[in-house]
């Protein structure tokens, strides 16, 4: 719990907009407690049984996620894992060096005239 609570240190003192945490899903309850106890917005996405990863941050970020939440992080399309990287504030050069790369690996969807 010591870097959660750093995390949201980070966000309340405008580090990152938004935050990725994975965390043993016996301590989910706590967090959910310090997070609305604090304002911020959240969500959860269960990893396993025994982890889930919370997304925090400002309410337009995830509210961003919220649109592709349902899919495990491995199974994001090019774009989505673009948006989620360049929103944790990874490097956006990198980002978009990754981007490439997963978009020239996934299959090219064709229309059918």
């Amino acid at each position: 719990m010591r870097v959660f609570c750093h995390h949201i240190y980070e966000y309340k003192k405008g580090l990152r907009n938004l935050i990725l945490h994975t965390m043993a899903s016996k301590d989910v309850d706590l967090a959910i407690k310090k997070l609305e106890s604090n304002g911020i917005d959240y969500l959860i996405q269960p990893v396993s049984v025994n982890k889930v990863n919370i997304y925090f941050g400002a309410k337009e970020c995830v509210d961003v996620i919220n649109c592709f939440c349902h899919k495990s992080l491995n199974e994001l399309s090019p774009e989505e894992d673009y948006i989620l990287g360049t929103l944790l504030g990874y490097n956006q050069v990198v980002q978009c060096a990754r981007y490439l790369k997963k978009k020239e690996a996934s299959p090219a969807i064709r229309n059918a005239s």
